[in-house]
């Protein structure tokens, strides 16, 4: 729109009243489009070229009269919002004027008509259906915001959040649009889409175009308009937003043409609502990342050679889409004994990792003392409950004497390990509560490993599932473990053992998942040190 001017339809079947009319309408800077009768009216207001935004119509019409076409204008969703003005030399009557505005007019004029009531008349009724459509058209715009900003919000990476971004913007502007960020991960990214429900397309060649930065590296949101966008030719507006100072900045551009005050203040808001998400997920990273690397750093390098066994573990963190976890496992050779310990910590952070390190260094200096797993379990659990109130932890620990294959374990509300010899698959159960709940510790189970036995033990990650129960769970893995260890090739590779279960049973988790196997050779021959699969 530009000033009062407006696309206004003139109906009547008179060419002189239609002459005097469009005269009075056109010096005032209206662009008037000629109609003679209702049906061609109608014809000129569904036809999108032919845009209307008031229509000036007589009563009496050779095939329609004017109150039924005032009435289907109404009627049909893609003209109610036009304002109807009535002209009339004959139905000047009180009873006229009154059907005329019950079946659609907003107003009505009765001839001879003054050249300034009309235009009074057509510029009142302008202005209220113009404040009422930008009124709507903000609505709109904001109702999209509101969506698109719970959509970013929960994307799971930065492609994804500026994916949605990008489509959300096209959505509220109802336009192309493009957005473009960086993350240490990812590099420097933008997206465009064409228009609403388009596809987003990755283009990392505009990604230069959005190398402006008014903010200095400040924290802070700026609009401003540019001649050169990511649309050839094509003036945009453009935000800029950062939410921590010294980060990548968030770019959103969308074309300039059409764009009002109500638009600036919409894209405003959506650059802090894409900046904020932009920075959570970059925490969120950062975080995982610091998680992980502490994981890693507790868990054991390599494992100790011990004659006539082998041994093999694997660590896989969660998904990229979710928080590392507080699993561990423990190998170590102790006065002529191998003890292993297999655990998890309860909760998905950065504190979960470092309560891990805490719980897995003091096992160390516990096994150090020589202590046997139901003791060692029990003074973990007085350790957690002094220092660590508010946490708790799973552990299954276990000491094994090499020549007779005697084992001693303990089980603190772990998942039970299973004992694997040809296709005969069972559980060694006994087990007492969590680490960090006041109650005894101590109770141990023994029992012998025998020549070619395999003891398997694994986090809960490779075991539960939503909508699953926990025997569910276990009797996926009694499955997939005699499928793995009934074979008549000879002993089964245990490393590829454990890759077979992180591929069959672990790719429908977004927990972390820990496995720890040892296996009783049939002969005494060294086994060599083997380094764990992460």
């Amino acid at each position: 729109m530009n000033g009062a001017a407006a696309d206004i339809l003139v109906v009547d079947d008179s060419p002189s009243k239609r002459y005097v009319i469009t005269s009075w309408l056109r010096r005032e800077g209206h662009r008037v489009t000629e109609a003679s009768t209702g049906g061609e009216a109608l014809a000129l207001l569904h036809d999108a070229a032919t845009p209307t935004e008031l229509v000036v119509l007589d009563v009496r019409l050779p095939d329609i009269d004017g109150f039924e076409v005032a009435e289907r204008i109404k009627d049909d969703p893609r003209t109610a919002a036009v304002p109807v003005v009535h002209i009339s030399a004959t139905a000047v009557h009180a009873v006229d004027r009154t059907q005329g505005l019950t079946r659609g007019a907003d107003a009505y004029l009765a001839e001879p008509i003054d050249p300034d009531e009309l235009l009074a008349t057509v510029g009142a009724l302008l202005r209220y259906s113009r404040a009422r459509h930008r009124a709507e058209r903000l609505a709109g715009r904001l109702t999209r915001l509101v969506e698109t900003t719970a959509a970013i919000n929960a994307a799971t990476s930065l492609p994804e959040l500026l994916r949605l971004g990008a489509d959300g913007a096209a959505r509220v502007f109802g336009g192309p649009a493009a957005v473009a960020a960086a993350s240490p991960e990812t590099g420097a990214l933008a997206v465009l889409v064409d228009g609403p429900g388009g596809a987003a397309q990755a283009r990392p060649a505009v990604r230069a175009q959005f190398d402006v930065d008014p903010l200095g590296g400040r924290a802070g949101t700026q609009l401003f308009g540019q001649d050169v966008g990511p649309w050839p030719g094509v003036p945009v507006w453009r935000v800029v937003a950062r939410a921590k100072e010294g980060r990548e900045p968030l770019h959103i551009a969308v074309p300039a043409e059409g764009f009002g005050d109500d638009d600036a203040d919409v894209l405003r808001q959506l650059g802090q609502a894409m900046a904020l998400a932009v920075e959570a997920l970059r925490s969120y990273d950062e975080e995982r990342r610091t998680a992980l690397t502490l994981q890693r750093s507790m868990l054991p390098t390599s494992l100790p050679p011990v004659a006539g066994y082998d041994i093999a573990v694997r660590y896989r963190p969660a998904g990229d889409h979710a928080y590392v976890g507080g699993d561990f496992y423990e190998v170590v050779a102790v006065d002529g004994y191998v003890v292993a310990a297999i655990g998890d910590v309860a909760g998905h952070s950065l504190r979960a990792a470092t309560i891990m390190a805490e719980v897995r260094h003091a096992l160390r200096a516990y096994l150090a003392e020589d202590h046997a797993p139901g003791a060692t379990l029990e003074r973990l659990n007085r350790m957690m409950l002094l220092f660590l109130p508010e946490e708790i932890a799973t552990m299954c620990l276990l000491r094994i004497e090499p020549a007779s294959g005697e084992v001693r374990l303990a089980n603190a509300g772990h998942p039970p390990p299973f004992r694997v010899s040809g296709s005969r698959v069972s559980t060694v159960e006994g087990r007492v509560a969590l680490l960090g709940v006041p109650t005894p510790h101590d109770a141990e189970t023994a029992f012998t490993l025998a020549e070619g036995e395999t003891l398997v033990l694994v986090t809960d990650g490779l075991i539960e599932r939503r909508g699953h129960t926990f025997n569910e769970g276990m009797d996926r893995l009694r499955a997939a473990l005699v499928a793995g260890m009934s074979r008549d090739s000879g002993p089964v590779d245990l490393r590829a053992l454990c890759d077979e279960l992180l591929a069959g049973l672990g790719e429908e988790t977004d927990d972390d998942v820990a496995l720890l196997v040892i296996r009783r050779g049939i002969s005494a021959e060294p086994v060599a040190a083997a380094r764990p699969g992460r």
